[in-house]
């Protein structure tokens, strides 16, 4: 999967008699238009660069240094030299030859040689070196490693802090996430992110030196937390990135422009459209006033923005915006972007009802797209869409068969962009009421991600939403397993207080509640309604229905006073909502009312004390028909967000 790459190292300065210098300064970063495409560093990008040669390891273009070349020289000069100073010679050519090597080979080679005349501290700034260049070729992440720890087993020693000791450490996170060792990486990167925070605290490194390190180290906890699914802690190691840059570059710069979409990209995909919206404006404002109008990356800005408009629902400035970047992308015949961007195009103008525009304009893209490519798949995903909003149910299902067709030869080459279509597939045949085919292609897509552990965040959703519709549909005992491997998959990556939690739970609740388990019902519908206080606010439609849900539980298993508590607390919530709510209103009195009958025929023998709430609140969410899995359109948007 690409990264992005976007961080530079400072200059080393001379910890022991060898030292050297470490990276470009230039912040160099390219731009992923795919939101599921993690955004962080990778010290295989590192740009190695000349230092002083005094006493320093550096890389030369200059492939005359070779170990034969100095090999002659010892024999042609050192016959006349000490002992002592023929050993100062040998050191210093092979310093040359380690700092000249250009490949992995040619400094292992001089590696060998060293090991026999440096001392240890030496040698761990060497394996640091060659640790990078591996990590930077990207071809043996396991070497990488090895060298790696080695470097780290010579520099944390002591507890004595150093920029070496945290670059170590940035390397070893890089290469446990090329090994998808996504936990171990993070501890590296965590303990790196201390070591700069204290020597920039202590003010015994320059500061300058400190921030692209940091950078690099934020990038890559981005990186790594967005494998883990913990996206929204992610933008925050990547808007602290965005603000190093900001230290480093001019106001104005390209690369700030680039680092600024960067972060409007990643609050698209976690849909969070209002907070995207200043950081792609400044992107532009800023590729203009450097690009000009007509330059690339103001077409690449101006389709996010797109994106970013139709997300706010402003669908008309999304056109206008998808229309002023088509017409750059045509001039520079870019045609596969210009192609992306006519299909978000089509979906502006579903979105806006425009179904016969929608049509012909997806027609005319559909010749442009080859009969196997992906592109042309997702044509007929948006021409079913269009189809179904006009009720050509028969038509819509004939385009979504020829894109399953075409995505089914892509399941090995692309599975996360495949599996992304997939959901969006399964969502229609819901819309057309083919619940099993939903399914089935639900199942399938679970099977594509649970080999990927970057994407377990995914899985978790895609659970959840199996679950949901075999609730639906009526396969209550089969919907448990996977809700329940959901509520524990979505609370490791989300966090125990994410509303999607909160989903699943109130589905789960329903289905112990269909079948007869009305105290682990309540129980979970406890935890339900406690997540959805937190993250929605105790008058939130959903915390209320969660509320009256957890009644409904407590009155299943006679418990007719606390299901009166929970029902009177749901009344006062929706009373709050005014004339907008006066249809549930009225249907919460009246369960009230039956619940209050039924409790004057219950001695108080009978009832029982309340479950503990998560927290030590109150509790409860949703439900199968009377209890109510949660309304269709409500439960698509919800898991939706999950699956960007």
């Amino acid at each position: 999967m690409r990264r992005v790459s976007s961080f530079a190292a400072p200059h080393l300065h001379e910890y022991t008699r060898t030292s050297f210098s470490l990276i470009s300064k230039e912040f160099i970063s390219t731009n992923p238009i795919n939101p599921n495409e993690p955004i962080s560093p990778q010290s295989s990008n590192i740009h190695l660069k000349s230092c002083k040669k005094t006493h320093s390891l550096h890389f030369s273009n200059d492939k005359r240094q070779q170990s034969q070349t100095f090999n002659t020289l010892v024999e042609q000069n050192l016959s006349r030299l000490s002992s002592r100073q023929r050993k100062i010679k040998e050191k210093s050519q092979l310093e040359e030859a380690f700092e000249s090597a250009k490949t992995i080979q040619e400094m292992l080679h001089v590696f060998q040689e060293m090991e026999s005349s440096f001392d240890e501290r030496e040698l761990g700034l060497a394996c640091l070196r060659i640790g990078l260049k591996l990590d930077q070729e990207s071809e043996d992440p396991e070497k990488a490693l090895s060298f790696a720890n080695k470097a780290l087993n010579v520099l944390d020693r002591d507890d004595k802090l150093s920029l070496p000791l945290a670059m170590t450490l940035q390397l070893l996170g890089s290469t446990c996430y090329s090994l998808k060792r996504f936990n171990d990486s993070l501890g590296y990167l965590n303990r790196a992110n201390r070591v700069l925070g204290q020597l920039e605290k202590d003010g015994s490194c320059i500061v300058e030196d400190i921030r692209p390190i940091l950078h690099a180290v934020q990038l890559e906890l981005c990186n790594t937390k967005t494998a883990m699914g913990r996206r929204e802690e992610a933008l925050g190691n990547l808007r602290k990135s965005l603000e190093l840059k900001e230290m480093t570059l001019e106001r104005d710069s390209k690369e700030l422009g680039k680092a600024n979409r960067d972060v409007a990209e990643a609050y698209v995909a976690i849909l969070h459209f209002k907070e995207a919206l200043p950081f792609c404006l400044k992107a532009l404002d800023i590729h203009k006033a450097q690009l000009g109008q007509n330059s690339v990356e103001v077409a690449h800005d101006r389709r996010l923005l797109g994106v970013i408009y139709t997300g706010l629902e402003e669908h008309e400035k999304a056109l206008e915006q998808n229309q002023l970047s088509q017409r750059v992308l045509k001039n520079w015949g870019l045609d596969t972007d210009l192609l992306r961007a006519e299909i978000d195009a089509a979906n502006m103008q579903l979105a806006l009802g425009r179904y016969d525009e929608a049509i012909n304009t997806l027609k005319g893209v559909v010749q442009q797209t080859g009969k196997e490519s992906e592109d042309r798949a997702m044509v007929f995903i948006s021409l079913a869409k269009a189809l179904c909003n006009q009720e050509k149910s028969t038509d819509a299902d004939k385009c979504l068969e020829i894109a399953c067709g075409i995505l089914g030869k892509k399941e090995e080459i692309s599975p996360v962009e495949v599996s992304e279509a997939y959901m969006e597939i399964s969502m229609l045949y819901e819309t057309m009421d083919k619940f099993e085919a939903a399914i089935s292609l639900l199942k399938r897509t679970l099977s594509l991600l649970e080999k990927l552990p970057q994407e377990q965040h995914s899985v978790g959703s895609v659970s959840a939403r199996v679950g949901w519709l075999l609730l639906l549909t009526g396969g209550v005992q089969h919907a448990i397993p996977f809700l329940e491997d959901a509520a524990e998959r979505l609370k490791e990556n989300f966090g125990s207080k994410h509303y999607a939690v909160g989903y699943v739970y109130n589905n789960l609740g329903a289905a112990y509640l269909e079948l007869d388990r009305p105290q682990s019902a309540a129980q979970v519908f406890a935890y339900a309604k406690d997540i959805m206080d937190v993250s929605l606010g105790p008058h939130h439609t959903d915390s209320i229905e969660a509320c009256q849900n957890l009644s409904k539980a407590y009155a299943a298993m006679g418990s007719y006073h606390l299901a009166i508590n929970f029902q009177e607390k749901a009344i006062e919530a929706w009373d709050g909502h005014g004339p907008s709510a006066v249809d549930e209103l009225k249907e919460a009195h009246r369960l009230l009312e039956q619940l209050k009958k039924k409790a004057s025929g219950v001695s108080d023998g009978s009832i029982m004390k309340a479950l503990p709430l998560a927290n030590s609140s109150e509790a409860g969410f949703g439900s199968t028909s009377q209890v109510g899995v949660s309304a269709i359109q409500k439960q698509r948007n919800a898991t939706k967000m999950l699956n960007q």
